[in-house]
């Protein structure tokens, strides 16, 4: 899904962020460590947008990703002193934004992550992307119209920038159950987009009758 990665489809914004104001960062947050809440609203308003967007995709819904965000900033808040600088504070609390996601998809029995065991991926079943048109915005429909465990692992490996390995303990599956999830998810993106263009096409051809 190199080709994804070169559209620039995620972690941008969020990285450009953390690299301008990385001491302002720094500042802020151990001003939090010693309870200061005009610090945690400063960071409050520098990240909430794009964890927002962080769980918008995860939950689909608005008013869903609004209470995870919500809910993760909290928890954030309580957390800060765990905080110990050894990634960047964005990383450190995407982290808590997904786990706060999971854990309403799976309260809400919206979570279906298909077991499919130690399966492996070989190079020869990979995906075959020629005379696919990969927008960006028809691959992001594709993903918001995966079952959640596919459009999770999709998620957390296209646009935020995890490895598989960091997937894998996220959602407590294997490595391998990570990457096989990936690899049919790409499938189902693939089989979105040419039912999408084959429909674009006959409407096309109606219209020309």
């Amino acid at each position: 899904m190199q080709l994804l990665q070169n559209l620039g489809v995620f972690g941008i914004d969020l990285k450009r962020l953390e690299a301008n104001s990385i001491h302002i960062h720094k500042d802020l947050i151990i001003s939090c460590k010693t309870g200061d809440q005009k610090a945690f609203k400063q960071l409050y308003m520098l990240y909430a947008k794009s964890m927002f967007n962080v769980a918008l995709r995860i939950v689909k819904y608005k008013d869903e990703a609004e209470d995870v965000t919500q809910e993760a900033f909290i928890k954030a808040y309580y957390k800060i002193n765990q905080f110990d600088f050894q990634a960047t504070f964005g990383a450190w609390l995407k982290k808590i934004v997904v786990n706060q996601a999971l854990d309403l998809l799976r309260r809400e029995s919206k979570w279906d992550m298909d077991q499919i065991g130690e399966e492996s991926i070989s190079e020869e079943s990979e995906i075959d992307w020629e005379g696919i048109d990969l927008q960006v915005d028809l691959v992001k429909k594709a993903i918001r119209n995966l079952p959640s465990g596919f459009r999770t692992v999709a998620t957390l490996y296209l646009f935020e920038g995890f490895e598989h390995k960091e997937i894998a303990e996220i959602l407590s599956i294997s490595v391998n159950t990570s990457k096989s999830q990936f690899h049919r998810a790409k499938k189902r993106i693939k089989d979105f987009i040419q039912d999408y263009e084959k429909g674009n096409r006959q409407t096309g051809a109606i219209y020309q009758q």
